[in-house]
Parts: C-alpha cells; structure tokens; sequence
C-alpha cells in the first residue's frame, strides 16, 4: 500500500483547507461585487455571473474529460478566479462574451495546464485578463461612467478613467480623493471602490487568509516612488494618494499580489514581492504603453517567486 502522498505547494502544517481559505476569499469579495452593482448596474452583475460560470464549467470538463481526475469545482478556487476576473474587466455589455473567452484562458492555461491549484506559477484571473486586454483593446479600454446608485438599466455610456486622463496630461477633471475613496470613479468593476476592498481585505487579515507584508510592501512602495517622482515634477507626475486610489493597486495588492500558490513563502520574500511589484506598477504607469501596469507587474514577480523563495528561505521546522 502507498501510504506516501505528495500535493502541489505550499506545504503548510495547518487545520484549514484549501475549501475553507477559499471560501472566506469569496465571501471578502462580496463587497466589491455589491459596490460594483450599485456603481455599474446589472451589466456588472451579468458579468461576474459569466465569469464564474465559464471558470467553473471549463475547470469540470478539464479535469473530466482531458485530465481524467476527479473534480475540485466544489472547493472554491475556479469561483475566486471567475469573480477577479470579472473584478477585472469594464461593465460594458461588450464584455459579457468577451469575459468567457478570458474565463477560458484563465483556467485552461493560466490554471489547468501547469496541473490546476496549487501548481500555476501566474495568477490565473491575471492570465486572463492581460490576454483579453492584448487581444481586444479596444472593448478593454471602454469604461463605463458611474452614474447614481444603483442604476438598474444595462446602458451604459463611456468616459474616461482617471488613469487615463493623466496618462493623456489631463489633470483638472480629476474625481476629487471622496469620490475615488467611495467608487464614483471610472474603472473596472471591482477595483472602484476603495472602501469595499479593504474590508474584504480586513476580513481575510483577521482571519489570517493573507498576511499584511505583501499588501503593505506593495502599496507602500507605490506611494513613496510616487511620491518621490511627484516632489520632483508635480506637473508630471500625480501625487502619491491619487496614485493608490486609482486603478487596480488595492484590489491587486489585497487580493491577487497575495495569492499563496503564485507568491513567495517566507515573510521576507513577501515583502520583496510586494516592494518588486510596487516599483513596477508605478514604472509601467509613467514611462510605459499602458496606463496601468498592476497586471504585468504582478504577473512579472510571478515568474520570479521561484529565484525570491530560493534567496529568502522560509524557517526550517526540522534538519
């Protein structure tokens, strides 16, 4: 008898499952999904449906029909994936279909094709979103302006994000720092509202989900690079709080910088991790094609996790 069993990484001796850590990080996104409602009506909600739909169906037939194991649906991972994704991408009625291709790309290849959890070197729901942002720009740039609370109509009329008016010098509309604290600014679904994610954030800390180095390092670094490049030339570079409030640094800190497959073990490299990922997002930002750079900046410290766990060993338990 093989009494011997050997599972994908990291190797934590602890009382929790991967059904449980997953769960409490769907129920820490269900402020985002409710803010994105209220801001961006049902095109949000039809979305985020899609999504985890599409991950869940193309994780079962994967593993049944091309893998040939049984299904790991029911533990929560293919939803996380299927809502980030969603998180991540306008609510525009054009991204109702456009999101089961990047579904399909997240699962199939960010997740599915290195041997599902636990063994995806990239964050999947990233995978999936740089895809659909290099393949359909044009549908991935169109954001949808924030209008009253809870607007029940699917139309929806497009407007600038902050990002992209100061990646095209505007400076003078900008939402002021409330707006952009609470959600009235233009963006992706899930990463508007800064208050909805740090009390999923709050909650997966207090439950000991995630720890607070990668987070912190992260959106530390941001604001003093920022910082520090906006004390040289104000008249080119955006101040250090309107910098973090914008875009997907907090929901890209808090909830996929953090992933525990694609990120380093030891607290030391976590915090390399997230200083490595904070330099790179406000470099991408200011000198690079994009207005945001979250995506590839994780993604990039993604691939270098291995060198980071290799440089900063986690304490030995035992010779």
């Amino acid at each position: 008898m093989n009494l011997l069993k050997i599972s994908g990484s990291p190797h934590v001796h602890s009382d929790e499952s991967t059904k449980k850590i997953m769960w409490r990080v769907n129920l820490a996104l269900v402020p985002m999904l409710l803010t994105g409602i209220a801001f961006f009506g049902l095109n949000a909600l039809l979305i985020s449906i899609v999504s985890v739909a599409c991950c869940c169906l193309f994780q079962w037939l994967i593993e049944k029909f091309i893998m040939k194991v049984p299904s790991t649906v029911c533990d929560g991972s293919a939803i996380v994936t299927g809502l980030l994704l969603a998180f991540n991408v306008p609510a525009t009625a054009d991204m109702i279909w456009l999101v089961a291709i990047g579904a399909l790309v997240a699962i199939g290849v960010g997740k599915m094709s290195f041997g599902g959890l636990g063994k995806n070197p990239f964050n999947p729901a990233l995978v999936g979103r740089v895809f659909l942002l290099i393949s359909f720009p044009v549908q991935m740039t169109t954001w949808p302006t924030v209008g009253k609370w809870f607007p029940m109509t699917t139309d929806t009329v497009s407007g600038p994000t902050p990002l992209g008016l100061l990646k095209e010098g505007g400076n003078i509309d900008l939402p002021s720092l409330v707006d952009m604290f609470l959600g009235h600014i233009g963006g992706s679904l899930g990463e508007v509202s800064a208050i909805a994610i740090l009390i999923g954030a709050i909650y997966l800390l207090c439950r000991k989900v995630i720890s607070w180095h990668i987070p912190v390092s992260f959106i530390g670094t941001a604001f003093i690079f920022s910082g520090i490049l906006w004390l040289v030339d104000p008249s080119q570079f955006v101040d250090p709080i309107t910098t973090i409030l914008t875009g997907g640094i907090m929901l890209g800190a808090c909830f996929m910088a953090t992933d525990m497959v694609t990120s380093p073990m030891a607290r030391s490299g976590q915090l390399v991790f997230g200083v490595g990922c904070g330099l790179l997002t406000i470099i991408i930002r200011n000198w690079g094609a994009y207005p945001e750079g979250v995506s590839f900046a994780i993604l990039l410290m993604n691939a270098v996790t291995p060198l980071i766990n290799r440089w900063c060993k986690p304490t030995r338990f035992a010779c």
